[in-house]
């Protein structure tokens, strides 16, 4: 079976598989779960079924460092807690929900699940060997993504977890410089990846990965959500004309 074909089936079933898990906890928050872990396995499948090389297997480790992380921070996040709040607003306004879960929340992100592993998927089923300075950039532009995604995601929850900071807008440490450097270290580290599918044959055809998960984030289920969430607040205006809304910038005066 062509090599694209039993990845986009066997993606299918697993996003299947999780529509069941979330049907029993009624809970679609778990799809944030499956989001990152998802990454995680499909990368490590298209290795093994492939001719493994150094670069397939660091950029799988990459991919894994990321994606555990994620899945752990979100399940942690979550732990003890009623359903995230996007995931209820759908549940008390779609019709025919169980349908439109399934397809709106499973089986369409794990559309953009595929898109977006393209660069790995790619760089996996390359025999192409040996270490390009491509490799050695791409790698570089990871390390930058994920120190902001996961020290943002680490400063937020700290902040969060003081009463004493209860109802106060997140200002500080690397969101001094952005609204969203969690969100920016996650882009960051895709367009690295990319950079590394660059050093194998038609690896630039891949840019449809980054590019996916870059109009998400930026455009539809990222920033946009958490934006309108606060718009109104007098202490969130004061804070979005001082700070850049993704790219880490001086704050304006």
């Amino acid at each position: 079976m062509n090599f694209y074909l039993l990845i986009a089936l066997l993606l299918f079933g697993y996003m299947t598989v999780w529509y069941v898990v979330g049907l029993i906890l009624k809970r679609n928050d778990v799809a944030d779960i499956a989001w990152g872990l998802g990454f995680v396995i499909f990368c490590w499948i298209s290795l093994f079924i492939s001719e493994i090389t150094v670069r397939g297997i660091l950029v799988s480790a990459l991919v894994t460092v990321w994606g555990v992380r994620l899945a752990s921070h979100i399940y942690l996040r979550n732990r003890n807690k009623p359903e995230d709040y996007r995931y209820q607003t759908w549940r008390n306004e779609w019709k025919n929900f169980y349908l439109r879960s399934y397809l709106q929340i499973y089986l369409l992100q794990g559309l953009f699940l595929y898109f977006i592993a393209l660069p790995f998927l790619f760089i996996n089923k390359s025999a192409v060997s040996g270490i390009t300075i491509l490799d050695i950039v791409g790698i570089l532009i990871w390390f930058i993504g994920f120190y902001f995604e996961s020290v943002g995601d680490s400063q937020l929850k700290q902040f969060v977890s003081n009463p004493e900071n209860k109802g106060k807008i997140m200002d500080q440490g690397l969101w001094r410089y952005s609204r969203h450097p969690n969100y920016f270290g996650e882009v960051t580290q895709w367009w690295g990846i990319f950079i590394i599918a660059l050093s194998v044959p038609f690896g630039y055809l891949t840019v449809i990965g980054p590019l996916t998960i870059t109009i998400l984030i930026l455009f539809i289920s990222g920033i946009p959500l958490l934006e309108k969430k606060r718009e109104g607040r007098v202490d969130w205006e004061k804070y979005k004309k001082q700070t850049s809304i993704f790219f880490p910038l001086p704050p304006k005066k």
